[in-house]
């Protein structure tokens, strides 16, 4: 299972909207803002991070997180995942999922290890775009994190 800690289930938004690509990350900070895992200065440091480079990943994902200057105001490792429906351009790339990241330390490499193994199978990767229901992505997560450290 996903540890819970690091995703908690109300970090799991899969009906977002966002005008453009800043908006999308101001939510995504807001969201780990409201789980407690962040301060709410911590959505100018992703702000930040993307703009010295794009944290696009493909598949229409993107990994919004903030800058070495903003692991002061995390407050624990945790993840965020938002669904955006309605694509968001995203420098010219459609997004359609961002995983928001706050660390101080390393505990979220291993459930991007498993975001990644995702990504790689394009039937996993759809069904992270079409989630409808948290449990659905927590699924996904643990079942490739399972597959990653197998």
């Amino acid at each position: 299972m996903v540890d819970a800690d690091l995703l908690d289930r109300r970090a799991i938004r899969l009906t977002e909207t966002a005008a453009d690509r800043d908006t999308a990350i101001r939510r995504c900070g807001e969201v780990l803002a409201e789980t407690g895992a962040v301060d709410p200065a911590y959505v100018a440091a992703m702000l930040a991070r993307e703009r010295s480079v794009s944290t696009y990943v493909g598949e229409g994902v993107a990994i919004p997180h903030g800058t070495l200057a903003g692991k002061e105001l995390v407050h624990r490792d945790a993840l965020a995942v938002l669904r955006f429906p309605v694509p968001v351009d995203w420098g010219g790339q459609p997004v359609t999922v961002c995983v928001a990241i706050a660390a101080r330390g390393d505990g979220h490499v291993e459930l991007l290890a498993a975001l990644a193994e995702i990504l790689l199978d394009p039937d996993r990767a759809r069904a992270l775009r079409e989630a409808t229901d948290p449990d659905e992505v927590l699924t996904l997560l643990a079942s490739a994190r399972e597959d990653s450290t197998a």
